[in-house]
């Protein structure tokens, strides 16, 4: 055994393989509680329901071991034992010699990818878009709706089948007409969220929730990943929200599973992994190494990267306190060094870099918006090419263009720039937690948390999961920043620039006040909204992240 295969639990804790053979004939253990609709059975399928019951008979209890790692690790860090780069694991990133398996077909270029749910619409819009992928987002794009969960699955069903169409209330026709698609990265949802739509009974009679990472995946994988094979592509998703290589090593070992029981070569399944925590940070070539057969990048997840920021240090005091969210930028030291040094991780290994989504978004009525938005995405393009990124996310078709040329002027005719070896970089674990930007809370920043959060919770219980606010895309992912923002400002005591201590009694004025100022329609959320923001901002308690208590609140079938 070599160094680097000694890398304690990361090499030894391998889930066994399972023979295609086993379970095979076991029957389905799950009860489907949510409400059929047209097509649904489609996707949910006897054999499809089968799938899933083997998967979860064979990965849900290690699922719910990585969810207790996380608690007890989160506890860790609030408690003053800041993340470090392992020791235990120092061999493997000393280790000059191994790569991952990187791109498969239709991957090798990916200088803009599309971002967006699944719903019909937006998927013919992605398709059409000309971006070279398209991350085909169940994660936080999409409210999981039960008809959001499953429609999206027969979405993508019909669009890799080049069978989708969609014809909107108004009677608007739409339809895929490009000759080049995009190849389609699937993302799922993350390990802790649970699909209550399923019922999965184990082998010891005890029934609960699904986990919604492993129906997201199971469902896609199974009714498409031999078609996608068949086409020239292949399975390939985008894994997020992970905060350790052994949750990395528990959908590798997912992957394999799922190869031998459709009959896939290994190594067929890619992943791409959203470094979006911080803890996931400190652990990059971890992850490339446990899922070196399936692994053909790391994406920088910025939203997400700066809320597990705030969530692991909310309580640690106040040098911790970050500014107004729109002073926290990509060019700000802690978040350069982390951008830095996943370029150079990823290119030491052979694998993809990929960018981030700027927020900035255009509006074709409003040429000045418009402008703005261009220039702030170029100028976020033109850093992350220059600094070896091999492709970039983009929220707008219209802003495909825009980040191309940046990419383009780099790359030229090159598909990526992985051999581009960033040498230069040496990040330390310092520079990693140096939060100090030296700027100040605003109450317009406070004021800004509190609509966006609003807003955007009031769109997600209506069923919409990426929502333009103020000309910026928003997503789970920043509510999460603006909510999170309140509560740790409120815990350590902070005051704005103007004076004003900001307080439960003043955020909630705020709250009252916002909700006063909003347009109301018949069927609106925004009281439903409001009082869940009361409770993840306001409250003693911090839940991990506001939309687990607003789906099991609002969106599960009665």
């Amino acid at each position: 055994m070599t160094t680097t295969q000694a890398g304690l639990q990361l090499q030894t804790a391998t889930t066994e393989r399972t023979s295609t053979s086993e379970s095979t004939t076991s029957p389905s253990r799950f009860e489907v509680l949510g409400r059929p609709f047209p097509r649904s059975e489609e996707i949910l399928t006897p054999d499809a329901l089968e799938f899933l019951t083997r998967l979860h008979d064979r990965f849900a209890s290690t699922r719910h071991e990585r969810l207790a790692d996380r608690q007890r690790r989160r506890y860790e860090i609030g408690n003053g034992r800041d993340p470090k780069f392992r020791e235990e694991t120092r061999a493997i990133r000393e280790d000059p010699n191994w790569r991952v398996a990187g791109a498969g077909p239709g991957l090798e270029d990916r200088r803009v990818e599309i971002t967006g749910p699944t719903d019909p619409k937006m998927t013919i819009n992605a398709m059409n878009s000309g971006a070279r992928v398209w991350l085909a987002d169940q994660e936080d794009a999409t409210s999981p709706t039960w008809r959001n969960v499953i429609g999206g699955q027969i979405s993508l069903f019909d669009a890799i089948r080049e069978q989708l169409a969609f014809t909107s209330e108004a009677g608007k026709e739409y339809r895929v007409t490009a000759e080049r698609t995009p190849t389609i990265v699937m993302r799922p949802r993350g390990w802790h969220l649970v699909e209550k739509h399923l019922r999965f009974t184990d082998t010891h009679g005890r029934a609960g929730a699904a986990s919604g990472s492993l129906v997201d995946f199971g469902l896609y994988a199974f009714h498409n990943a031999r078609e996608l094979v068949s086409r020239g592509r292949g399975p390939y998703f985008y894994i997020a929200k992970l905060e350790s290589s052994e949750e990395a090593k528990l959908w590798d070992d997912v992957f394999t599973f799922t190869e031998e029981a459709l009959g896939l070569p290994h190594g067929t399944i890619r992943a791409t992994v959203l470094i979006e925590t911080l803890p996931a940070a400190f652990e990059m070539e971890e992850i490339l190494y446990v899922m070196r057969d399936h692994i053909a990048g790391l994406n920088a997840g910025r939203w997400d990267y700066i809320f597990s920021i705030i969530k692991n240090y909310r309580g640690r005091g106040a040098r911790f306190v970050l500014p107004d969210r729109s002073e926290v930028t990509m060019t700000v030291p802690f978040m350069r060094a982390y951008t830095e040094l996943l370029v150079q991780t990823c290119h030491k290994r052979g694998a993809h870099a990929i960018g981030g989504m700027s927020a900035f978004i255009p509006n074709r009525r409003d040429p000045q918006v418009t402008a703005r938005a261009e220039e702030k995405v170029r100028a976020d393009k033109h850093r992350e090419a220059g600094d070896g990124f091999d492709g970039t996310w983009v929220a707008h078709p219209d802003l495909i263009p825009v980040a191309q040329a940046e990419f383009d002027a780099v790359l030229g005719e090159r598909p990526n720039q992985v051999d581009r070896q960033r040498d230069d970089v040496h990040v330390t674990a310092a520079q990693l937690l140096d939060v100090r930007i030296g700027r100040d809370i605003t109450e317009a920043g406070v004021r800004e948390n509190v609509s966006i959060g609003i807003r955007y919770i009031e769109a997600w219980l209506r069923g919409l999961g990426a929502v333009a606010i103020d000309n910026l895309m928003e997503d789970a992912a920043t509510a999460e920043i603006s909510r999170s923002q309140i509560w740790q400002w409120i815990h350590q005591d902070q005051s704005t620039t103007e004076g004003t201590r900001i307080t439960r009694e003043w955020v909630a004025e705020l709250v009252a006040e916002a909700v006063a100022g909003f347009e109301r329609a018949d069927g609106d959320r925004y009281d439903d909204a409001a009082e869940l923001f009361t409770d993840v901002a306001l409250g003693d308690d911090f839940p991990t992240f506001l939309t687990v208590p607003a789906y099991s609140r609002y969106l599960v079938d009665a």
